[in-house]
């Protein structure tokens, strides 16, 4: 029983080890061709395969090959995702900040009388310079009932 459970492992490292060496590119292949190292890993079984292994499979940066580019693996490792993200939560911002401003425009009488009364309302002074006053991408928002 064992016996054969020797030779079932070393039948399936020879076949990984077959396939590996036809699905390599040849020019990622090293100390030998392919084709020799396909001969080898058939006529030498299980020295062909660790042989391969050892000496012929190409490297994991030569695996990578042209095909591929180094670069983010996931969005957050990403600088133009992360740049989007901050884009559209700025964007947010001002939609926001554009919405109220628009709101208290509307009740500039209140608010008159309230900065008159000696209170500091949203209709004061802005304590941000960006909110100095309004620039060309500030467009009051369509009502929807028009």
């Amino acid at each position: 029983m064992g016996k054969f459970v020797l030779m079932g492992i070393a039948f399936v490292v020879v076949l990984y080890a077959f396939i590996d060496v036809l699905q390599s590119r040849s020019s990622d292949v090293r100390t030998f061709p392919r084709p020799i190292w396909a001969i080898v890993v058939i006529v030498l079984p299980v020295l062909g395969a660790l042989g391969w292994f050892v000496l012929g499979r190409p490297r994991r940066a030569d695996a990578a090959g042209p095909g591929r580019r180094p670069g983010p693996v996931a969005p957050d490792d990403d600088p133009t995702f992360l740049r989007e993200l901050e884009d559209k939560s700025w964007s947010e911002q001002m939609r926001q900040r554009r919405e109220r401003t628009s709101g208290t425009a509307g009740s500039a009488g209140a608010a008159g009388s309230a900065s008159a009364a000696g209170s500091a309302g949203p209709a004061s002074t802005p304590a941000d310079p960006a909110d100095s006053g309004p620039s060309p991408d500030d467009r009051p928002a369509e009502d929807p009932r028009d």
